[in-house]
């Protein structure tokens, strides 16, 4: 039986690939627990820095959910469904938008659903000129599940966002890149050398800083201004005694490159 995560890791940086090719990718129960099992995996290890996602094959990124599966949870009851599958798939996307170290998503074609939703939580995302994107749960008659009502709206406004949830149209990377959900567009064949070069580019720097960044901003967004700078002040009062902080002081001082140790 194949994984349907596969796991690399090069260098720095741990490779996910969702390899469901034959489904499009589609985020069933089992490819939901070893993608939090994988992330609980890399968390632990010092060695990874930065985690870059992507899909298997040439069609998708991720389609979402398995409609297959969930029908199933849904015929037996609601409430199996909302623990088997809703509950799940935010568990997920939590997880990704929480996770202390950058997550990057490659999208590298179809992000509908739930694979659109990873990609709305994950830090940042780079997207192939091949990429399409859609919220078409309405289709299916019910709302999205992973958070798309909540994540969306934040990241491309409320009036842009319900077009997209309450029509199920797709859009392509362009738009994407216009509403804030993706950062940049490159050709397919650029997508993972994009990627892996933006993943380089954090890892110059101190781990614990970057860790303290995402921390800050996930937690802060959703809060009022003042809440939000308390939370700034206790991340920086977390990284005060850290030899990472005396590390880049000491060689911006020196006018050296700071070679730091996650301490």
């Amino acid at each position: 039986m194949q994984d349907t995560v596969l796991y690399e890791k090069k260098d720095r940086i741990a490779l996910l690939t969702l390899n469901r090719p034959e489904k499009l990718n589609a985020l069933d129960y089992a490819t939901n627990d070893r993608l939090l099992a994988l992330l609980d995996r890399i968390e632990a290890d010092d060695g990874i820095g930065a985690v870059i996602l992507t899909g298997a094959g040439h069609r998708a990124f991720s389609a979402g959910g398995d409609i297959h599966e969930f029908t199933e949870s849904i015929k037996r009851s609601t409430e199996e469904a909302v623990r088997e599958f809703c509950r799940r798939g935010q568990r997920t996307t939590a997880r990704f938008e929480a996770f202390p170290k950058p997550v990057i998503a490659a999208v590298n074609g179809i992000a509908f659903g739930g694979g659109c939703e990873i990609t709305e939580a994950v830090h940042l995302a780079i997207a192939s000129e091949e990429a399409i994107f859609a919220k078409p749960e309405i289709n299916i008659g019910i709302p999205p599940t992973f958070g798309g009502t909540q994540r969306l709206p934040r990241l491309a406004g409320r009036k842009r966002a319900l077009e997209l949830l309450l029509t199920g149209d797709s859009f392509g990377p362009a738009r994407a890149y216009e509403m804030g959900l993706v950062n940049k567009v490159v050709s397919k064949a650029d997508l993972l050398p994009a990627a892996c070069d933006l993943a380089n580019r954090i890892l110059r720097h101190s781990p614990l800083a970057a860790a303290r960044i995402i921390t800050a901003v996930t937690r802060g967004i959703n809060t009022t201004i003042d809440e939000g700078l308390l939370i700034e002040r206790e991340q920086f009062a977390r990284m005060c005694a850290t030899e990472d902080v005396q590390e880049g002081l000491d060689a911006w001082i020196a006018r050296r490159t700071p070679s730091y140790a996650g301490r």
